[in-house]
């Protein structure tokens, strides 16, 4: 049971963290000229949805939701508002959002294997379309470089 909780625990955290920092970096460019501003929208709704999906499995096995600290989205916060003070291009902001997807991806491919064996074949295949969305969203990015 603790198993499955942690592999959705982790899903639930990074989609929730994905969308948090989406919608910060969006916010931010909110009066500036982007093009990738569309491809934000569209991954926010896609952070959002699995989250929801995430946090749903959770509250169904009772499983405590641990959202995340206050401290960590505060320095995502700062971190986004730094770049975009930088370099505000789509070049720019997509190589910032590649890496941090990126960084997330193999941290789920680790969590896929790990939990594989100990979760339901629903919830893996959750899991695999999570790692799916992080994927494509990262080479939805790259045409942004």
């Amino acid at each position: 049971m603790k198993e499955k909780n942690e592999l959705l625990l982790h899903i639930y955290k990074d989609a929730e963290m994905g969308a948090y920092t989406t919608s910060k970096l969006l916010e931010d460019l909110k009066k500036k000229d982007n093009k990738i501003k569309k491809a934000l929208e569209d991954t926010l709704k896609d952070y959002q949805k699995f989250a929801s999906i995430a946090k749903e499995y959770l509250e169904k096995d009772n499983a405590e939701i641990k959202e995340n600290g206050a401290f960590s989205k505060m320095m995502a916060k700062m971190g986004i508002n730094k770049e975009v003070e930088a370099d505000n291009s789509d070049a720019a902001m997509a190589d910032m959002l590649i890496k941090g997807i990126s960084m997330g991806s193999i941290e789920m491919t680790k969590k896929i294997k790990a939990y594989e064996k100990e979760v339901t074949k629903d919830e893996l295949n959750f899991a695999k379309s999570f790692l799916k969305f992080q994927e494509k969203t990262i080479e939805i990015y790259k045409d942004y470089l």
